[in-house]
């Protein structure tokens, strides 16, 4: 079976769209890395890979117009080799408002996510799949000044959610469909066990599911008889995916304690960039038993010390008179515990405990428990709290949608999964081994930077020329163009201008004059992180085996851009659908209904 890209099946899925126009894909997949902060509370730290997604999505309404920029998507993938596990978090989707009608947002957004989900399109070697979204309205995400546009109309927070959570619903759908065909065609896929989970913090579920439910009212005819015949196929539960055993979460469990009696939070909730629930779960971990925020590392005891209250009575001091004077022998004591000295011989003779190194490593073991409050809170009560959080009931309806997903096949019993290989989903290649078409993380960074600082999206002539610069970008990126860098002069001792005796006391220095040149301070390191416990953070810097993946033009064309020429007819439900299912669609004129007063009839008299 051919391998299918990220840009080919956007590209598929782009050209079922309605009118007439063409679409332009930039897709940039940075190489697989190691990644140690998606369960930085874990015990025992788990192993992961992350790598980077950014699609950008320009619109071309006819052959001679300019390309403007429509879609965004940005996005994480990591890689849980340990439990057969992968995540996909969204961190952000946005537009600019300027395409036509009907946005391409949702269908590229399904189209993104069902690739990911998809076994057999699937880039990473993972039985088991998690989708993860937390959805909070705002003017603007990734298009600088975009909410100025006059034709951009945001979704408000509930409605943002509702569009959440049909995404999701129709990604669903089509998942059982494809798993559904694939095991017509071949019988090694199997059944697909999915299940959604969604919270509204501060809200209760008959709550959560009335603002919704009145949302979707809104929607198309077609879409709402759709959902009502796969009503029992994709049933939303709410509430958190923790508690549930049907599909195996991402981080492994501690094999020491299989029944689970050691809780740990830091296990369950993953920790993603710009995230409330990682926030909120760097609190728990930092506080204390006596709530005065973090508290200082312990002091270290020495080893003598260590063995101090072992021996508390351990010698004593005996005057023995002899006539001529007095003495003091030190012998051991064993009135008062008999049973602290077992090594000792001879009379006045005192052995070391064997067994000390061993209960210090016991020590050690020991005093390793979860960090802060993460063994004492559930996460039933993690969930409960974090609708008291401000950045999660400030005014504004927030939303967190999971999609998890496994694959149960006929074949796949104890022995498949105890390392006979017969997994068809696992994979003996290297996670960090990178894949054709993928580029350097930090190219992501670079058009990132250029995207958010660079160009900005008020009005249609400055879109057109943001999309010219971040699309020059991408492509001189792949062909190893780059700025050139401001020559940094190193200024030379013999130029430096010495400073008079008079103003040696001067407590502030002067600005000095334009014409000497200045050397910018080096980047400096932040300084290092430390546990509670004091104890310093350590990355895993071991090196990568694989060498960084080197972009060049037959890349860009091959893997990274694509485009699509769209004629298909337009349908007054197609636009309907368009303009609500898109983030920020063209609205459409509402019905009004046109009220008659009717006069009062006056009495006769």
């Amino acid at each position: 079976m051919s391998v299918i890209f990220l840009r080919d099946a956007l590209l598929n899925d782009l050209k079922t769209l309605p009118g007439t126009r063409e679409f332009h894909v930039h897709v940039l997949v940075s190489s697989p890395r190691k990644h140690s902060t998606l369960f930085q509370y874990a015990r025992p730290r788990c192993r992961t890979y992350l790598q980077d997604i950014l699609v950008l999505l320009s619109e071309q309404s006819t052959p001679d117009s300019p390309r403007i920029l429509v879609t965004v998507i940005e996005a994480c993938v990591y890689n849980i080799p340990a439990t057969s596990c992968a995540i996909l978090y969204v961190s952000k989707v946005d537009s600019t408002g300027q395409a036509s009608s009907p946005s391409p947002t949702a269908t590229l957004v399904k189209s993104f996510l069902t690739y990911h989900a998809d076994p057999a399109t699937r880039p990473v070697s993972a039985d088991h799949f998690w989708i993860h979204v937390f959805a909070r309205a705002q003017n603007q995400y990734l298009f600088p000044n975009s909410a100025d546009y006059a034709g951009k109309h945001p979704l408000s927070d509930v409605k943002l959610c509702g569009w959440w959570k049909r995404v999701l619903t129709d990604t669903a759908k089509r998942l059982e469909e494809r798993i559904a065909s694939h095991s017509n065609s071949n019988g090694d896929i199997g059944k697909a066990l999915i299940k959604l989970f969604y919270v509204l913090p501060g809200y209760s579920q008959l709550e959560a599911e009335y603002s919704l439910k009145h949302v979707s009212t809104t929607t198309s005819t077609s879409s709402s008889t759709s959902s009502m015949s796969h009503a029992h196929q994709t049933s939303w539960t709410y509430g958190h995916p923790y508690s549930q055993s049907e599909i195996p979460l991402a981080c492994p469990r501690d094999s020491s304690d299989p029944e689970g009696s050691l809780r740990n939070l830091g296990n369950y909730i993953p920790s993603f960039d710009d995230d409330p629930k990682s926030r909120f779960l760097d609190e728990i971990a930092y506080t204390t038993e006596s709530g005065e925020g973090i508290k200082s590392p312990p002091r270290k005891r020495s080893r003598t010390a260590s063995a101090a209250p072992k021996f508390r009575s351990q010698t004593q001091s005996r005057t023995q008179s002899n006539g001529e004077g007095s003495e003091k022998v030190l012998v051991p004591c064993v009135d008062d515990d008999p049973g602290a000295v077992a090594g000792v011989g001879g009379v006045g003779g005192i052995s070391t405990i064997g067994g000390a190194d061993d209960d210090a490593k016991n020590d050690s073991k020991k005093d390793d428990p979860p960090q802060g409050e993460l063994g004492k809170v559930t996460p039933d009560e993690f969930w409960e709290r974090m609708s008291f959080r401000q950045e999660c009931v400030a005014g504004a309806v927030t939303g967190f949608f999971t999609l998890g997903m496994t694959v149960l096949r006929e074949n796949n019993n104890k022995e498949d999964n105890d390392g006979d290989g017969n997994t068809p989903l696992k994979s003996s290649v290297s996670p960090l081994a990178p894949q054709p078409g993928q580029v350097s993380s930090k190219v992501n960074k670079r058009v990132i930077t250029s995207l958010m600082t660079g160009v900005e999206f008020s009005t249609r002539e400055r879109a057109v020329r943001a999309t010219e610069i971040v699309e020059g970008t991408i492509r001189g990126l792949c062909e190893g163009i780059s700025t050139i860098p401001a020559p940094i002069i190193q200024a030379s001792q013999t130029r430096r201008v010495s400073i008079p005796s008079s103003s040696e006391d001067r407590k502030t220095p002067e600005r000095e004059s334009s014409s000497s040149l200045l050397v910018p301070l080096p980047p400096r390191t932040p300084p290092p992180r430390r546990e509670h416990d004091g104890k310093r953070v350590i990355p895993d810097v071991s090196p990568n085996p694989f060498p960084e993946p080197e972009t060049s033009l037959e890349t860009y064309n091959s893997y990274i851009y694509g485009s699509v020429c769209v004629s298909n007819p337009i349908s007054s439900s197609g636009a309907q659908k368009g303009g609500s299912d898109g983030q920020t669609g063209e609205k459409t004129a509402p019905h009004v209904t046109v009220l008659t007063a009717r006069k009062k009839k006056k009495r006769a008299d």
